[in-house]
């Protein structure tokens, strides 16, 4: 008999162990590994089976392998018994979808001799993955009609398709499908692909949809979280969240940084420290992102010092980390300890990347020498290796344009070689800025028209910037048309640069016009108009514009911004305080629109109401710069110096580095209320502490501070000593302390000087003849009205005005047009005879014409203060302040008899003119006299 031979085989040549071998690092994720063994696998002949070649072909989608996948379906395309499986075939379109070869998945999709849900799946989500939503759509509808059921696989691509597409009434009918075949109650994905559907549309249907979920997990809660907070709705987010604590749901790294993200635009720091520790306690710490958001939210609600310690505690910080912890230190005002953490991050190493230039190059113009510290980062980009990134090249080209500096601008623009349309539009809007260069911008947009990228309409808007007179009407105009004849986009923001333009050149009819044609106004065209309205000192047309804008659209924090400055202007407190209510119905969040808040500060501040101001002020969860600069200038107007100097220290002592505009505030508060001492001090310390080159502003407070102190002789040395020219507000500011203290030798020096450097200014003629004429000089003041006369200039017409239930009552000198004139005038003589016989006598140096006494008082008599005055009294019920605004300063005898209207009627009488406030109150006014 015959014995068998026995064969021994190495276990290398069995393909059960390959295979398991590829099982085993599918499990793991490992894709390199994966192809690895199949590489071993194809040289020694061996080919996978039909369970793990599906596998293979994953991992070189994963891994975007498109050469070894394409290879080993040309392989498998021989063996019919791995190409007639329809587990491989499938493996071979999901394959081609994943590499974004969708006709090559067709091809083999179409050749399949049976199909199942799963080859049907791979063609929807490969055509979805592809972002060919409609082909998704119509893969779906062939798939019912060959009788496959949807699975949840099938439902989370078409939702993702519908939601690409906006098509709400697919989505719904899929959300009905998922309802009959209870899909929702199956697969926590289906619930979570319904919500980022509506959240698309609706997030109160997003909400319905979540409450009805039977399957809930962290996904699906993350879903909801961000859909609020997509929309704004941070404290409904953070509600969820608590909902998702007490309903036991584990949170994941993703849930706490929408939370961190959350509380930093609730503006919570309290909050968010509680969700920090709740991070600590989770080990989520060692996530960097969440590092990250942590330092942002930290510094975006006012706790910089906590940013500071979580970024010092942190032994190992990417760049990005650097970056956020030096954008926070920008955002809060701290311009020199973001350079110094720029610099000790160079030290240590860290390669600075665009964003890192980006945020530094943001604030070379708030430094004391911007532009060299601009050329050095330019520099500094060109040594990494940057200069011909066109992100940081636009970034750059931004700096350079707000320095006006157009030719290192150009220099940018040229070593960006490759420029894009943004680069071409930034150049443009720098010259457009340029006052010397603005006929360049349309140079350059001539030479963009025959380049490539051709203009667009953010093109449109920069070129459009320097037309705002009536002289550039034509070439605002021949833009237009360029626009028309070469069918550009007229999107929201150009149709509301082009409605700016006709504004600003004098054609408020078309400018209206396309405003009101345009079908799709946004809040930006919305807030645009407004603005330009009150750029153009018509502060009651934008008030009665937001009336009809509320009935159209909802307004948001900047529209209520833009409104608050008009009521600023007419000192309407009564809107002021009804926009105030509006936002708090509306629930915009003063921690998160701190310039909304700050917006309030001033209005309340500039409307007399420095109670309001200071409410709002002290809830403030977080302040920045702004917040104490609008205290500082509030207390100023009202004659409040020594709280403006408390405010000032106490800004300091929490941290806080004033920068210009806080030391204009400051100066101005001093020479309101007679500080000398302290405002000589301020500006020093502006100088030798904080390392701020004053401007010429500051120069004309100190001149105003000095002259207005009666140091007129101090005053003038100061200004011959300035290191720059002394401009026109320096030497008015001057010209002002002469006509208080009557200098008309000194004031006739410097209206030479004046009016050299303002010749068609009416005002600066108007106050040097008043001086002139309070001397008795009539010669003089008969002179000057002469060359006024000569040169066309007329003085503009002083007006004061009161607003009683919302509506804006305004009268001039002499004024009979109002309706209750004769009642006006009644109570005006009556009011004069008793404060007669109280001790008031009427100041005829105050009347600044040449004619008789009797002639004189009658020009005191109804001068518009008093006008406004004797309505209120009529009008304003009892015991109510009458608050009073003029546009001009008021003179001194109306400034005598408002303090004895006001004890004679036991009424506060709040008067604002064109500089401070008078509060008068018991024959006594807040200013002291001293103005």
């Amino acid at each position: 008999m015959e014995v068998p031979v026995s064969v021994n085989i190495h276990p290398s040549l069995y393909p059960s162990n390959w295979n398991s071998t590829i099982k085993h690092h599918a499990k793991l994720r490992n894709d390199r590994a994966i192809i690895s063994t199949y590489t071993q696998m194809e040289a020694m002949g061996i080919l996978p089976d039909s369970t793990t070649l599906p596998l293979v072909l994953k991992a070189c989608g994963r891994l975007k392998a498109i050469e070894r996948g394409k290879k080993i379906h040309k392989d498998v395309s021989t063996r019919k018994d791995l190409i007639g499986d329809v587990r491989v075939r499938t493996a071979v379109v999901d394959f081609y979808c994943k590499c974004g070869f969708l006709e090559d998945a067709r091809h083999v999709f179409d050749e399949m001799p049976e199909r199942d849900v799963v080859s049907w799946n791979a063609m929807i989500s490969g055509c979805v993955a592809c972002c060919e939503y409609e082909k998704a759509l119509l893969f779906f509808r062939e798939m019912r009609e060959e009788s496959f059921e949807a699975n949840s696989v099938t439902v989370v691509a078409l939702l993702l398709a519908c939601g690409e597409l906006l098509d709400l009434r697919t989505g719904k009918e899929v959300h009905g499908y998922c309802l009959r075949n209870g899909l929702l109650y199956l697969d926590p994905h289906v619930g979570t692909a319904l919500l980022g559907f509506y959240l698309r549309f609706d997030v109160r249907i997003a909400c319905a949809v979540f409450e009805t979920m039977g399957l809930r997990n962290a996904v699906s809660w993350n879903a909801m979280i961000t859909g609020y907070l997509d929309v704004g709705k941070c404290k409904k987010a953070l509600e969820l969240f608590s909902q998702m604590l007490i309903d036991g749901i584990r949170c994941d790294n993703v849930t706490i940084l929408l939370v961190i993200q959350a509380c930093a635009e609730f503006g919570s720091p309290k909050l968010g420290m509680q969700v920090h520790q709740m991070a600590i306690k989770l080990d989520f710490c060692k996530d960097l992102y969440i590092v990250n958001s942590l330092v942002n939210m930290y510094s975006k609600t006012g706790s910089l010092r906590s940013s500071c310690d979580l970024f010092g505690s942190i032994s190992t910080r990417d760049v990005a980390l650097w970056n956020s912890m030096i954008s926070a230190y920008v955002e809060s005002g701290f311009i020199e300890d973001a350079m110094s953490l720029f610099a000790e991050m160079r030290f240590e190493g860290i390669k600075a990347d665009e964003r890192t230039i980006a945020i530094i190059s943001r604030v070379c113009e708030d430094l004391p020498n911007g532009l060299l510290n601009c050329r050095s980062l330019h520099g500094y980009g060109i040594k990494s290796g940057l200069e011909r990134n066109k992100h940081l090249g636009n970034a750059l080209l931004s700096v350079y344009a707000a320095q006006s500096c157009v030719k290192d601008a150009k220099k940018v623009f040229h070593e960006i070689g490759d420029a894009d349309v943004i680069s071409w539009n930034t150049l443009i809007l720098a010259l457009a800025h340029s006052y010397e260069s603005k006929g360049q911008a349309c140079e350059i947009f001539g030479k963009m028209r025959e380049s490539d990228p051709k203009p667009n309409s953010p093109t449109i808007i920069s070129v459009l910037a320097p037309c705002a007179a009536e002289a550039f009407l034509n070439i605002g105009r021949s833009f237009h048309g360029y626009v028309i004849k070469h069918n550009l986009e007229i999107d929201p923001s150009l149709n509301s640069a082009l409605t700016e333009m006709y504004m600003n050149c004098g054609d408020e009819a078309t400018g209206r016009n396309l405003f009101e044609r345009y079908g799709d106004k946004d809040l930006i065209s919305w807030n645009s108009l407004i603005s330009n309205y009150i750029r153009n000192d018509k502060a009651h047309e934008a008030l009665l514009f937001f009336q009809q804008m509320i009935s159209e659209m909802e307004p948001n924090p900047v529209t209520v911004i833009n409104v608050l400055s008009s009521c600023t202007h007419l000192a309407n407190l009564p809107q002021g305080l009804c926009l105030h209510a509006y936002t708090v119905r509306r629930e915009f969040s003063m921690g998160f629109e701190l310039s909304l808040a700050n917006s309030l500060i001033t209005m309340y501040a500039r409307c007399g109401n420095m109670q309001y101001a200071e409410k709002i002020f002290k809830t403030l969860s977080r302040k920045n710069i702004v917040s104490w600069n609008a205290m500082i200038s509030g207390y100023g107007m009202h004659g409040r110096g020594h709280d403006a100097m408390l405010a000032f220290s106490q800004m300091l002592e929490d941290g806080f580095k004033p920068n210009s505009i806080t030391f204009i505030s400051a100066l101005s508060a001093c020479s309101h209320c007679g500080l000398i001492e302290k405002g000589l001090q301020l500006f020093t310390s502006m100088v030798q502490e904080f390392y701020i080159t004053p401007d010429l502003i500051h120069y004309a407070c100190v001149a105003d501070l000095l002259s207005r102190g009666g140091s007129l002789g101090e005053a003038m040395k100061f200004v011959e000593l300035m290191p720059i020219a002394p401009d026109a507000s320096v030497w008015r500011a001057l010209l002002g302390g002469c006509r208080v203290y009557s200098e008309t030798k000194l004031a006739r020096r410097i209206s030479e000087k004046l009016l050299e450097l303002e010749p068609t200014n009416p005002g600066n003629y108007i106050l040097l003849s008043n001086i002139y004429a309070a001397a008795g000089l009539w010669s003089e003041v008969n002179k000057l009205r002469a060359v006024l006369e000569e040169k066309g200039l007329k003085k503009p017409p002083g007006k004061s005005w009161i607003v009683i239930r919302g509506d804006i009552h305004c009268f001039k000198a002499g004024d009979k047009s109002h309706a209750q004139s004769d009642a006006i005038y009644a109570k005006l003589s009556s009011l004069m005879s008793s404060v007669k016989e109280g001790g008031y006598i009427p100041d005829l140096r105050w009347v600044l014409h040449d004619e008789e006494d009797e002639e004189k008082m009658k020009r005191l008599f109804s001068h518009s203060e008093k006008l406004a005055i004797a309505y209120g009294l009529i009008n304003v019920s009892s015991g109510a302040p009458i608050s009073i605004t003029k546009n001009l300063r008021i003179c001194g005898d109306c400034h005598e008899f408002s303090k004895h209207v006001s004890k004679l009627v036991q009424r506060e009488i709040v008067l604002r003119d064109g500089s401070r406030f008078h509060r008068f109150v018991n024959g006594v006014c807040s200013c002291k006299d001293y103005w």
